[in-house]
């Protein structure tokens, strides 16, 4: 449930239309005799692992049933701990295949599947707040990371860091010079290796994400155990994947140089990622954000959410239409585009998050369709220009993206456990035009809810919040409107102690406190 009301009135469309997309993006599986459920890929019938868990974090505000579909990836697990990328129980459109078999597929140049399975049994949990469950789903996680973390396709011994063959950023086809004839999926013995931000910031949240878990169910030792592993990665891979600017989009462990293009220069779809994912340090964050500012100034694209910048020349992995500005080689993704917005908001580029947004909010409201990339001159993807037949105008994996940025990002909720239980609540409605804003959400699988109601009165510069919680410890951050300081702060109308936060220029005021019922908070500010 998601149920805004503003005083522009055009966020409450821009939530409806993604929920719109997303019921259309569901798919129903039988495996084993059972109903499995979740939310296809945007360019494929199947159901993704990879997708599903993205697209969840959109999905488990309208859908109940978020468990079956972990519970299906988990049950398919191989003992060393590989996940499947995908299933599907009918044949491709335009394939040759007539069976309607149960089709399991892993790509084997993937190194990106087994985090994403633990974000979907996070973000099931996190809706469901089923501890039992997530009792027993861990051991399958755990070894999933485990094999992400010490398998040697997957684990680079000499730098400690996730290893792949040379693909587009997390795409799933790699450069074979030319040996192969079409794409390529399969590790061989002339593959070409490195390590890839991508994997690198999904295997650190992933392993932050069972320090987590393994805490809250009082495994204290295996607690640590992820939390040593997450900071040995984020403290190598920034070491050797930060050029200063950006992450380098493949650090190459065999050599081999692309003709046509600089790679030294290329800025790759899941950067942001890397960021919201909490890799990135908040200065390595605003170098990062910088670069997308400078790009979007001098690239000429309507929009600077690379699928990858500058793109490699037409058709070197093997797909004709894969040239300069299409899919993956340089198209332009909500996908990206949304994670961008996520992490201005939260590294003090507030006016830039919200650019982001509107201009999604705008693009959608006039064609009412939404698309996995766009060419860089703004025209949809088509089945004549697309690698996949199968898309479909209603992308989830970007809508939820962007709908993440609006609000973990705008609206500024964060749920830090389950059931909103601990919220980091950090309204940024003072970055807009907006005078209020009410904000409920809450999680069809659980029924549990968080909203508050925002006032803005500038002629008293005076920002109100009410916030209405079941059982919450709530950590409140204000923004402040721009070139401001808090001069006093009530909390039910007496005075409280709080702090200030300073990111960037902009301004928080910040309190903490257990909310049950409804809270009404007062700043008054000065400029």
């Amino acid at each position: 449930m998601i149920d805004i009301q503003t005083s522009s009135g055009k966020w409450e469309k821009f939530c409806q239309q993604i929920e719109t997309f997303l019921q259309a993006d569901l798919v129903d599986l039988e495996i084993d005799g059972e109903r499995v459920r979740g939310y296809r890929s945007p360019d494929s019938p199947a159901l993704w692992i990879r997708d599903h868990s993205d697209i969840m974090r959109g999905g488990k505000y309208f859908e109940s049933d978020l468990q079956s579909a972990v519970n299906c990836f988990a049950n398919s697990q191989a003992r060393n701990g590989r996940v499947f990328d995908h299933v599907l129980t009918r044949p491709l459109k335009h394939s040759n295949e007539r069976e309607n078999w149960e089709k399991w597929v892993r790509v084997p140049v993937e190194a990106d599947v087994e985090y994403r399975f633990v974000k979907a049994a996070q973000q099931a949990w996190q809706a469901t707040g089923d501890h039992a469950w997530l009792r027993d789903i861990l051991p399958a996680l755990e070894l999933a990371l485990h094999y992400s973390s010490s398998h040697p396709l997957r684990w680079d011994a000499k730098h400690q860091l996730v290893k792949r063959p040379y693909t587009i950023d997390t795409w799933d086809f790699d450069y074979t010079a030319g040996r192969q004839k079409w794409l390529n999926f399969q590790i061989t013995d002339d593959t070409f290796w490195g390590i890839m931000h991508c994997d690198n910031s999904g295997v650190y949240e992933a392993a932050q994400t069972l320090a987590t878990m393994n805490a809250f169910l009082g495994n204290s030792g295996k607690a640590e155990h992820w939390q040593r592993l997450a900071e040995g990665i984020r403290e190598r891979a920034n070491a050797l994947l930060f050029n200063g600017r950006f992450y380098t989009h493949f650090h190459k462990l065999t050599p081999i140089r692309i003709e046509g293009v600089d790679e030294a220069e290329q800025l790759s779809l899941s950067t942001p990622m890397a960021i919201t994912r909490k890799l990135a340090t908040h200065e390595i964050a605003v170098a990062i954000l910088q670069e997308y500012q400078r790009r979007k100034k001098s690239s000429g694209a309507f929009a600077e959410w690379f699928g990858i910048h500058p793109p490699f020349p037409d058709g070197i992995f093997g797909d004709e239409k894969l040239v300069g500005g299409a899919y993956i080689n340089g198209g332009i993704f909500p996908l990206s585009g949304g994670e961008l917005a996520c992490a201005a908001f939260a590294h003090g580029f507030e006016s830039y998050g919200l650019h982001i947004l509107d201009q999604y909010r705008a693009m959608i409201a006039e064609s009412n369709a939404t698309y996995l990339w766009y060419f860089p001159d703004g025209r949809a993807s088509t089945e004549e220009t697309s690698t996949s037949p199968e898309a479909m105008p209603t992308d989830g994996w970007g809508s939820t993206a962007m709908l993440h940025g609006f609000i973990e990002g705008l609206c500024g909720i964060e749920d830090l456990t389950h059931s909103f239980q601990k919220v980091r609540c950090s309204p940024r409605w003072a970055a807009t035009d907006e005078k209020e804003a009410d904000i409920k959400i809450g999680y069809a699988a659980s029924g549990a809810t968080f909203g508050y109601r925002f006032q803005h009165y500038p002629e008293n510069k005076t920002l109100l919040l009410e916030i209405e919680a079941q059982d919450s410890e709530v950590e409140v951050r204000l923004l402040l409107p721009k070139n401001s300081r808090v001069r006093s702060m009530l909390w039910d109308g007496k005075p409280v102690q709080h702090g200030t936060e300073t990111i960037e220029s902009s301004q928080y005021a910040v309190a903490k406190s257990h909310i049950q019922g409804i809270t009404k908070i007062g700043v008054h500010y000065e400029s």
